[in-house]
Parts: C-alpha cells; structure tokens; sequence
C-alpha cells in the first residue's frame, strides 16, 4: 500500500537551519574538533511586554525534531551540490546519528529571564547544528503561551477562545500557536487541525457571510437555530447589533429553541463599543427571559482591552482573541539566545565565557543546574538559583543568596524546599522523558503559576522575581571576567 507525502508529519525538517551551522559543523570536523563536547545553554534575557514571568513551551515538538534528525538523500545531494563541504563530512551527515544528552524545564513551568531552559551536552558538531531548531521552537511557543496567559488573567475568570489562525505567522504559527495558547490557559481554538493533532478543544459558529447569504437576518438565524439546536450561538452585528441583531435573536431563540425545551448557548458581537453593546445586551436578553445567554465577544482584543472592558463593567462571558494573541503583536519576538558555556577536555568540564559591554550579554559559564526556593508554610517561590549540576542544596540550614549584579543585596531563606528545575530529555541521542499531553501541561502551568505571588504577575511595574547564582557560579563568572578583561587593561 502506497502512501502520500503528508507535510505535516512526514516533511523533513533536518536542514531547518541557519547556513552557518553547516558550515562551522564542516569547519569542525575538518579540523579534528568535531567530536569534542560542548556544553550549550538556551535562555532569554528580558520578559516580552515588560512583564514578570513567561510560561516555556515548545519542548514536545523539539523532541519530536531531534528524535527524527536525520539527512535524506535529497539533502545529500543538495549539500554536495554546493561544493565547499568536504566528501567525509557529507558521509558523516549521510550515516548521522544524534548523540547528544538533553537537559530542558519542562513545559508549563513559569521562567525567568537568563535562566537556561534548554541545556545540551554533546560533539560540537551536533550541539552546534541544532541551535536554530532549539531557538525557533521553543521561542514561539514560549512566546505565545505567555502572551495568552496575560490574556486570560485579565479576562479574570472568563473564557478565552484562540482565534488567530487567519493572522497567524504561516501554517506552524497557526498549529503550534494554537498548541502555546491553550498551554497559556485558553480554553479552546478555531483552529480545527489543533484538536486532530493535539486534542484541543475546536469551536466555531457562523462568519457575517452566512447571515448576508439569506434573505433577511431573522431567516439566516433560523436556518442556523434549526441546524445546530443544541449549539445556538447567533453573530449579532452583520447590520445594527441592538435594533437588529438582537431582537431577530431572541426571536428565535424564542420561536425555534424554547418550544424543543432547548436554551440559547449565547451571541457574539464582533464589532462597535463592545463595553456599551454588551450592557445593552445584557439587559435585553435578560428582559426576554434569557440570564443564561452568554455574550461572546471578539475584535482585535488583548490584555489591556480586555481589562479596561470589564474594569468599566462590560457584561461579557467570554473573548474570541485572535491576530494580537496568535502574532503576540505588542511584542512579537521572544529574544532567546543560544551559547557556549563549556567544552570537555580529557573528561574535565572546562568553562567558557562570552564577555560583553552590555552587562546582560555576559554569560553564565559551566555546566548547570536550576532549583527554585519554595517556602514550606506558603508553598509560594521564593527565587531561583543557578547552580553548577553537580551541587546539593542543604534545605536544613539557612541559605544566603544574593544578587548577581548588586551583591549587597542579600537574603537569608530558611524553613525552604529546593526543587530542581532541569530534567533529562535525551541521553546521549537517546529519549528517556516521557512528555505529557497538552491538557496535562496546561494543568500544569495553572498550578505552577499559583506558586507565584501576585505582585510578580501584575501587568504593570511587576515584582522582580529573583534568579540568583550560587557563590561557586558567580566566583567562577568573576574569575573568568578578571582573566580575560587583565590582558586589555
């Protein structure tokens, strides 16, 4: 039985990768070093939208990239077409075989900025090679999800329908934006292939074409009622949401839903001052006898939108959220980089650093570990701290950790609990993590997120949670910084 090429499942994503890769992987090889391991770290530096925390995702489908990482024969061929990679490099990528240990924070976990989400040890060669991917997909991802979280905070409560797919980045912005979202805390997608792919819940009604199709609005709405009975939910703003849409609505919720012993499931307004439509709306739908009939509400919303609507008192039950969640429009680039932060020379960790002007592009050197600080009577985090992976926290003594930068500014934590952040994915190219499905991480972020304390998850001018490094981290990262800096004094 023949089977059809199925982009979706079957594409090959090997040579997603930024040129250079390649060309530093041949580089390498060429010059003997190409199976010496290197240590990368994936981290970001600031919060999108000025911020407190972000919410990681995207591991799933970088598992998924690095599990199937391998090179056809197309890709053989195309890079030997180009005529500057040697032939035992190109028989090296044709017999390839990933071999690298994974670290990653599991998806769903509240981050913070110069933590790593993603450690990877392995031949640099291979290390090197994967950094696109590893950026590009937990990047989106990481991106969407915290912007969809700062959505449904502020519709406090509320339903938050995905409806991005139309303004989305491309097809993968659409299918994993959708997949983000829902991490995020939205409770369901217009985006079909969502649900096929991942289980989340898909929803849809009607567009304006279908009530233009018919004769009048009041028949369209009955064609639509008589349709979906169970499902009525009618778009009440193709003409005049208050002198036309409305009235028709209840109407027919009235003469087709009511004699089948059948409630209305809602309206939605998609247009106009939704703050003062919503009143009207409410206080006619209730006069007809209908307190049960949600009014679902859409539009370029966003956080603040949606804040400033119900702070002014709109009567909305949910938010159909589309191109400024999908495309994260207020700030659509999640800024993770990739760096090295060590290399193995005869079994020993040697670290490296990458100095900068900017003090935020300094590097955190070595090999590393994450534990986040939960107090034992409150159960709220208290900080993270970077610590090299082979060091223990003693949770029965007092610890003092202090800032990196201004490192008078110091805490003692005691009566604490130290849980580490980083698990292991892959083992040497082999996968030993079982990853939940999507419902599960969105559990997951929710309960992660109520460790948070609200003054870290305002909108504006929020708490600034503490990332700190051990004193054996940050004495090496001094030690490396007067090394290096001496020699141009």
């Amino acid at each position: 039985m023949s089977l059809t090429f199925d982009w979706k499942e079957d594409r090959n994503l090997s040579l997603l990768v930024d040129f250079y890769e390649l060309t530093m992987a041949n580089g390498y090889f060429k010059n003997g070093v190409g199976e010496k391991i290197a240590y990368f770290d994936m981290y970001f530096r600031r919060v999108p939208d000025n911020g407190g925390y972000c919410i990681v995702a995207g591991l799933q489908q970088l598992i998924e990239y690095l599990k199937n990482l391998r090179f056809s024969d197309d890709d053989i061929e195309y890079l030997r077409s180009k005529n500057i990679f040697s032939e035992e490099f190109i028989e090296y990528l044709k017999n390839f075989e990933f071999k690298c240990d994974v670290y990653a924070i599991p998806e769903g976990t509240p981050v913070f900025p110069n933590e790593p989400l993603i450690v990877v040890r392995g031949p640099i060669m291979q290390a090197q090679f994967i950094e696109t991917m590893v950026l590009l997909t937990i990047n989106h991802q990481t991106l969407i999800a915290t912007k969809a979280n700062r959505i449904v905070r502020a519709a406090e409560g509320r339903s938050v329908l995905e409806f991005g797919s139309r303004r989305a980045q491309g097809y993968d912005g659409a299918i994993f934006g959708a997949r983000a979202a829902y991490i995020g805390g939205c409770s369901a997608s217009a985006c079909t292939i969502a649900e096929k792919m991942f289980g989340i819940p898909a929803v849809g009604t009607m567009a304006h074409s279908w009530v233009q199709l018919f004769d009048s609005e009041l028949e369209a709405f009955r064609a639509w009622a008589r349709t979906y009975p169970e499902n009525c939910l009618l778009l009440v703003d193709t003409y005049n949401v208050l002198k036309s849409g409305i009235p028709n609505a209840i109407k027919v919720f009235k003469e087709e839903l009511l004699p089948k012993g059948i409630r209305p499931r809602g309206i939605r307004i998609d247009s106009g001052d939704i703050k003062y439509l919503s009143e009207k709306a409410r206080q006619m739908l209730d006069e007809a006898g209908f307190p049960d009939c949600q009014i679902i509400v859409s539009n370029a919303l966003d956080e603040y939108i949606i804040k400033d609507v119900l702070r002014q008192g709109a009567k909305i039950d949910g938010f159909g959220v589309g191109e400024r969640l999908i495309t994260a429009k207020s700030e659509p680039v999640f800024g993770g980089v990739y760096k090295l932060v060590a290399v193995e020379e005869n079994g020993k960790i040697i670290p490296k650093i990458k100095i900068s002007e900017n003090e935020e592009k300094i590097t955190n050197p070595g090999f590393k570990q994450i534990y986040r600080l939960f107090d034992k009577e409150t159960n709220k985090a208290i900080a993270d701290l970077i610590t090299f992976h082979d060091e223990t926290i003693d949770e029965t003594k007092p610890l003092e950790i202090f800032d990196p930068i201004f490192t008078w500014k110091r805490k003692t934590v005691t009566n604490f609990y130290a849980k580490p952040l980083l698990v292991k994915i892959f083992d040497k190219g082999k996968l030993v993590y079982k990853s939940p499905n999507v419902k599960e991480i969105r559990e997951f972020a929710k309960s992660q997120l109520e460790t948070l304390w609200e003054e870290i998850l305002r909108f504006e001018n929020p708490h600034k949670y503490y990332v700190d490094l051990s004193t054996k981290v940050w004495g090496l990262k001094q030690r490396l910084l007067n090394e290096y800096t001496k020699n141009y004094k």
